[in-house]
């Protein structure tokens, strides 16, 4: 791995301590940029500044850069701390309202670090009882949280604040797309999730949220579910291990490990799990890790240098993201026992359950995919014209090379 990475990666860990490093005098200023860079790109900028910002060639005026990081960090960290305390502010009003939505990631992950709004999340996510949607959609009415009247049959509706709150929710009915042939039915080892919450205490409130071997299993199936479609970035493996480091010993790791077992994604997390206790401080003894699953033998670096070459949500570049329908198209070919098609008309016109999300009538209109197509294919020839790295050809490419990531983790055949 390049030395800039590693270099990254162990200020990382330091930062997820809460410390400052010292030494690195032999980086130049380039070493810098790149590293923040990197930062950014993974979305701990203001985790990696605060580790850094006291290192003597970046307080020296040497690095003029710095300054704009500075400001921009700043803003980041302003910005999550009204999205937290807007949120807080929501949910009280809820619970009093008799909804009691259970609360997954975002807040619950940021309580983790050592300065939480230092770990930013571009949103909310909270999963609600069938029964209380109605009752929650009202009151997110009433506190100035708007959606598409044509999203409340989805599986996750997006909320935004129509008062100027940087607020961002997005409602599960369920946390995963039922309709999905990939990763719908991981929805399964979570019935009953509700019956097993439990609550934690945020900035003195109380926050309902999902038990601790239930979240720890969903943060490894969310990143299950991004690393099927384009990847994901180094930022949810810090999430991971921050849980696993404080909550470890309250997990029954034996039911995670048969559940991933089940989902074929056993050596996917062992392989998270050896990122996390090689560069990010993850404790296994601490932790209560059974030796069983540490055993695996499993090579964490090809999934290493995925996650730090793929951006937050595997979005480096447009091809990559639209190498995603490679990927799914040979989970979902695993699942039938058919054969994958690496092609380009299978990246360029995927199927309506592939594109329900981001063309929310095919629910109800299916007929309705040429248009979809369309439209699909006109803002790609727009971004083809204006981005880089982004042609059919290179989304094939990617595509099948990070098929060839899933059968190393034995995701596929």
């Amino acid at each position: 791995m390049e030395k800039r990475k590693t270099d990254f990666l162990n200020i990382l860990k330091t930062a997820l301590r809460g410390q400052r490093v010292t030494g690195y005098e032999d980086l130049t200023i380039e070493d810098w940029q790149v590293l923040f860079a990197i930062a950014q790109t993974q979305s701990v900028l203001p985790l990696f500044y605060e580790a850094v910002f006291a290192v003597p060639v970046l307080q020296s005026g040497e690095a003029p850069f710095v300054a704009a990081v500075r400001q921009q960090v700043k803003q980041q960290v302003l910005v999550q701390t009204i999205r937290t305390s807007d949120f807080l502010e929501l949910n009280r009003k809820l619970q009093a309202a008799g909804v009691t939505p259970l609360v997954v990631k975002g807040v619950i992950c940021r309580n983790l670090y050592p300065k939480p709004d230092h770990r930013m999340s571009s949103d909310e996510d909270v999963l609600i009882r069938p029964e209380q949607f109605e009752r929650c959609h009202e009151v997110m009415e009433d506190f100035g949280l708007r959606t598409g009247e044509e999203l409340l049959d989805s599986y996750e509706v997006p909320y935004r604040s129509k008062t100027g709150s940087p607020l961002y929710i997005e409602l599960h009915k369920h946390l995963f797309p039922p309709e999905s042939e990939a990763y719908g039915e991981l929805n399964r080892f979570f019935e009953g999730v509700f019956d097993r919450a439990i609550e934690e205490e945020i900035q003195g409130e109380q926050v309902w949220t999902m038990g601790y071997t239930d979240h720890l299993f969903y943060l490894i199936c969310h990143a299950f579910k991004h690393f099927l479609h384009s990847g994901f970035g180094i930022r949810q493996v810090c999430d991971i291990v921050m849980y696993a480091n404080r909550y470890g010993s309250r997990v029954d790791w034996f039911q995670v490990l048969e559940c991933c077992e089940v989902i074929r994604a056993e050596r996917f997390a062992a392989a998270l799990l050896k990122i996390g206790e090689k560069y990010l401080g993850f404790d296994p003894e601490a932790a209560c890790y059974p030796k069983t699953w540490r055993a695996l033998d499993v090579d964490e670096n090809a999934m290493l240098e995925d996650l730090l070459s793929g951006g937050l949500y595997g979005d480096a570049s447009m091809s990559r993201k639209h190498s995603s329908n490679i990927t799914l198209d040979a989970v979902v070919a695993q699942k039938r026992g058919e054969k994958a098609k690496y092609s380009v008309l299978a990246a360029v016109f995927p199927s309506a359950a592939r594109l329900e999300g981001k063309y929310p009538y095919l629910r109800r209109r299916p007929y309705l995919l040429p248009f979809a197509w369309a439209s699909r294919l006109w803002k790609y020839n727009r971004e083809t014209k204006t981005v880089r790295d982004n042609t059919p050809a290179d989304a094939v490419k990617i595509g099948t090379e990070r098929v060839e990531l899933l059968r190393q983790y034995r995701i596929v055949d």
